[in-house]
């Protein structure tokens, strides 16, 4: 057995599709000959293989062989024109896309996949993070955000705002629906990150009542307001707090003789030294909240002997500090750049193409393209933490741009039934094709 039936490829895009096929259709009946379900499906599987074309040679394969790979893997009826897709895909709410993230954590609950991500017990660090994908100078929308406005030559961009469970442990991010930072009253009043951050996190304790989170972040959200928000909605924060954005922070911290603190000397022979003191204001607000500080300093010896600082960085929160768990905040702070290099990193550099203008639309393409690229992301975070066939697949290519390009080479040629198939002739291309030319 290679991966629990309800976490499999064929499971999880089956929920995909009975999703996609609930989403009301904004168009008119007598001029549908594409389904909405077989457009968003569609521009799924392109992003699934990491491949735009995708459609021109699926559609070639239907008229020469009457068969194709959208219809066999993807379940896509009718195989739509790109123009049709983005057409398609434009007028559907971005929000018909939210069941689709909950169903997944569903089933990795279900499958105690989450357990090794727990940073405490029952809790789990939720990094968040703003990130662009789209800019333009030429092509834009209604909610694009707009840089200089005023000038002759404005620049159009998208971001949204991206959380997701990680763990230091742990090589995925598997990441929630995000919040898009979008501009919905003309340029005059423009989102910001600190908006998007307060209804992300207003959205997940509505999605998840009972879900214990340690949210992070960088130094943008050690504020006041987004730790209220975040209190307020009864989970943690583990932000990252610069000394000289917190003078009067520091003040009390510096004024303290000595702080409560550990060091030890790891298996490299780097010297870490953490201190941390408790109750301290983060402003000089008469309303001020009051928060528990900590930092880190990791020292490593050169060969001249000396030795020197090679890491810093400090954080507030609102969980008890001890000794005996101070080093799982470290870490937990430290695995924030997860979120970037992990997940932004990973879709925008290594073959998803996250800001590759797949098409900007006029509502909501822009957005819709990035979540079914996220979703993607999510199928193949969740075949990399369950599906044996695929980590045998991953471990024999050696790297995922090399797996993807031999995967997407043979679903241009050979009709494959199911997911399992392809993988099973990645791993045995020559017994597989035996079996294709020579069928029992």
């Amino acid at each position: 057995m290679y991966v629990k039936k309800h976490l499999s490829f064929t499971s999880l895009r089956a929920s995909v599709s009975t999703l996609f096929r609930a989403i009301p259709d904004w168009r008119q009946p007598s001029k549908v000959s594409i389904s909405l379900h077989d457009a968003l499906m569609s521009g799924l599987a392109c992003m699934h293989f990491q491949d735009p074309s995708l459609l021109q040679f699926q559609t070639r394969m239907q008229e020469e062989q009457h068969q194709n790979n959208l219809r066999t893997l993807f379940d896509v009826s009718n195989i739509p024109k790109e123009t049709q897709m983005r057409e398609i895909i434009d007028g559907v709410s971005s929000e018909h896309f939210r069941p689709i993230f909950k169903e997944f954590y569903l089933q990795l609950q279900r499958g105690k996949h989450l357990e090794p991500y727990q940073i405490f017990p029952s809790m789990y660090y939720f990094p968040i993070d703003g990130s662009q994908f789209h800019s333009s100078k030429d092509v834009y929308c209604e909610q694009c955000l707009v840089k200089h406005a005023k000038s002759e030559n404005p620049t159009y961009s998208h971001y949204v705002l991206q959380g997701g469970i990680a763990h230091p442990d742990c090589s995925q991010v598997l990441p929630f629906m995000p919040e898009q930072i979008v501009n919905s009253d003309g340029t005059e009043k423009q989102d910001c990150e600190m908006n998007a951050a307060k209804r992300f996190i207003a959205r997940i304790r509505e999605e998840f009542p009972k879900l214990g989170l340690l949210i992070g972040g960088d130094g943008l959200f050690s504020k006041q307001p987004i730790i209220k928000a975040i209190l307020a909605k009864n989970m943690h924060y583990l932000f990252v707090a610069k000394p000289a954005d917190h003078t009067y922070m520091m003040e009390w911290v510096d004024a303290y003789d000595t702080l409560e603190h550990i060091e030890f000397t790891e298996d490299k022979g780097r010297r870490h030294f953490y201190e941390w003191v408790h109750d301290v204001p983060l402003n000089g607000q008469s309303d001020a909240i009051h928060v528990n500080f900590l930092r880190c300093f990791i020292m490593e010896t050169n060969q001249s002997g000396e030795e020197k600082v090679v890491y810093r960085n400090s954080w507030v929160t609102n969980l008890p500090i001890t000794a005996e768990h101070i080093t799982t905040l470290v870490r937990a702070g430290r695995c924030r750049w997860k979120n970037e290099n992990e997940l932004f990193n990973v879709m925008k550099n290594h073959g998803y193409y996250m800001e590759r203008n797949y098409g900007h639309g006029q509502k909501n393409l822009a957005f819709n393209f990035y979540l079914l690229t996220l979703l993607a992301f999510f199928f193949h975070q969740i075949a990399e933490l369950t599906d044996k066939q695929y980590q045998a697949c991953r471990k024999k290519f050696g790297s995922k741009r090399l797996l993807w390009e031999k995967l997407r080479s043979w679903i241009d040629i050979i009709i494959f039934e199911t997911w399992e198939q392809l993988l099973e002739f990645a791993l045995t291309p020559k017994t597989g094709l035996l079996k294709w030319v020579n069928p029992p």
